[in-house]
């Protein structure tokens, strides 16, 4: 949802790559000239999306440094986004193989919180189960905000980003 956001700004629609594995679009985002980005969504299950960052990252001929993953991020709650570079995986399967993949830990992460399952429920289940009513209300406000953090990493760098979207 947050790359839809941004595929929008990039005023780009989605298409098959031809490598990786992935829909992809190119193009700049922040002020003028902008910076040149390319946008991917896996189309592999989430576990196993390290196969098409591999991929794209070589075919892109990217640094993993400039790699920028936004992801679900159960140990946050619910509406908040933070921003870190390299670190463990917390258990995430889907950062666990883009690591495994590329090689190294040493990628941007945008950290969107969703929170914690009540009660017993399963997380696999928990992270698979559509919104609530009460969360879809805000995630529009949600998507706009990880869109927003992901373009200052991507035009600001790293730590004003994290300088910016930590204060709130």
């Amino acid at each position: 949802m947050v790359l839809d956001v941004l595929s929008a700004r990039v005023g780009g629609k989605f298409k098959v790559a031809r490598k990786g594995r992935a829909h992809v679009v190119e193009g700049r985002l922040g002020p003028l000239p902008g910076r040149r980005v390319v946008l991917a969504k896996p189309l592999s299950y989430m576990n196993v999306s390290g196969g098409p960052v591999a991929a794209l990252r070589q075919f892109y001929r990217v640094e993993p440094a400039a790699i920028v993953v936004v992801h679900d991020e159960l140990d946050l709650p619910f509406g908040v986004v933070r921003l870190k570079q390299g670190g463990g995986e917390g258990g995430h399967n889907g950062l666990r193989s883009i690591s495994q993949s590329i090689g190294t830990k040493d990628y941007v992460r945008v950290r969107v919180g969703i929170g914690r399952p009540p009660g017993r429920q399963d997380p696999a289940d928990f992270v698979l189960r559509d919104f609530s009513s009460t969360e879809r209300k805000e995630l529009d406000l949600l998507t706009d905000l990880a869109a927003d953090a992901t373009e200052a990493i991507i035009t600001e760098g790293l730590l004003a980003a994290q300088n910016s979207f930590h204060a709130s």
